[in-house]
């Protein structure tokens, strides 16, 4: 029985790995459906090399920051327990991967391939697992100081705050460091539009990142015996509420219908396991009226060209998702309890925090030595061209 346990949790696992990677194809139609067609190439290209990046090292250093393991043993020691814990290793990475996934919606269109792959490094090699360890590995005894001071350890089931508010607070100093697209805000005070290249690939990425959610979520039980079908209920119905809220307060634009079920998603994440459906839906709903409120205020008015919307939709909503869970998370309000609000309030800005100066340092330094963003003319050409030698629709091109 003991056999067969093993080898269901790390197919569970597995599994749950698989549907997160998917989520990447997301992250990358996502990104593609978004920016202009001259850059459509370098979303895709990007996406998959800050993941192979991230894959070595995580591997090599960032797991063993995190969780102090090292895989410099033999593989007849990482075979243990069906290789449960390289499985483990394989989940986990598909989170720490999100990252730079969720960085690279805010500075498409304008931003240097090499340096980028420098902050990736960086980044999941240390900013993120720093902070991972902290929440999730009880490093430093943070988690026991805050307990001691609310009662309760800051408690982020499936990362709003050490996933997806780290990435989005990341992501707000090199927007700010990079600096608006070319043209995007001219001196009389107008803006440019930049609408979707392509509303059915933006679609497409938003749906792989929606059904690839029930894998970031459910499989966070990382064992079989622990899987709720609460977690899994609850991500549906911030899903919805996102959506739904997303479509009112964006009047039908199909661009935020489509990131609404994805910031009700990522509030969801860290009380996932704690609220009732109904309190799910109302943080779901919350977080899609957030998003449209905020990413036009970031555009329109504060005039910061996050392209995606990264800050609001991941630093904004997980902001938001690690606060609710201490509100819907209570009792009081039909959760499972054993969460407090002054604890989550604590933690979810200490994560920010976190992200806001690792992400100044680690792109401030980059900008200094090497450079962020393309030449003027390289992003007049675009990306697609100035990088990769060759555009989305090249054979189309040659007919013209």
């Amino acid at each position: 029985m003991e056999a067969l346990k093993q080898g269901s949790d790390a197919l569970f696992i597995l599994l749950g790995g698989i549907m997160v990677l998917a989520m990447h194809a997301g992250f990358a139609f996502l990104e593609l459906g978004t920016v202009r067609k001259k850059n459509q190439v370098n979303a895709l290209v990007k996406i998959l090399v800050d993941f192979s990046v991230s894959t070595v090292v995580y591997f090599v250093v960032g797991y063993a920051v995190a969780y102090g393991t090292s895989f410099f043993v033999g593989a007849d020691q990482l075979a243990q327990r069906n290789g449960y814990d390289l499985v483990k290793f394989f989940f986990l990475l598909t989170f720490a991967a999100a990252i730079p996934a969720i960085i690279s919606g805010g500075i498409a269109e304008r931003a240097r391939f090499g340096p980028q792959l420098m902050a990736t490094a960086v980044i999941v090699g240390f900013i993120y697992p720093f902070f991972e360890g902290i929440a999730w590995n009880q490093h430093f005894g943070v988690q026991a100081w805050i307990k001691g001071l609310t009662g309760e350890e800051f408690h982020d089931f499936a990362g709003s705050i050490v996933v997806h508010a780290v990435g989005g607070w990341l992501a707000l100093p090199a927007v700010l460091l990079l600096g608006a697209r070319s043209n995007r805000y001219r001196k009389d005070g107008g803006i440019a539009s930049h609408p979707p290249s392509n509303i059915p690939f933006l679609a497409l990425g938003a749906w792989i990142l929606t059904v690839g959610w029930f894998g970031f979520n459910v499989m966070s039980a990382q064992t079989i015996d622990k899987i709720s079908g609460l977690v899994a209920v609850n991500s549906l119905m911030a899903m919805v509420g996102g959506t739904l809220a997303a479509l009112a307060a964006g009047r039908n634009d199909p661009g935020f219908v489509h990131n609404g079920p994805l910031a009700g998603l990522v509030a969801v994440c860290a009380g996932s396991d704690l609220m009732h459906p109904l309190g799910a839906l109302v943080v779901g709903a919350v977080a899609g009226g957030l998003f449209v409120v905020m990413f036009t205020l970031t555009q329109n008015k504060w005039k910061i060209d996050d392209v995606l919307g990264v800050w609001p939709l991941h630093g904004l909503c997980g902001l938001w998702g690690g606060i609710a869970a201490g509100i819907f998370g209570a009792k009081a309000l039909g959760g499972l309890g054993g969460v407090s609000f002054g604890a989550q309030v604590i933690g979810s800005l200490m994560g920010v925090g976190w992200a806001l100066l690792g992400g100044a340092v680690v792109y401030g330094t980059i900008k200094k030595l090497v450079g962020l963003r393309l030449s003027q003319e390289e992003e007049f050409d675009g990306a697609d061209l100035s990088i990769h030698r060759i555009s989305a629709t090249p054979e189309r091109e040659a007919n013209w």
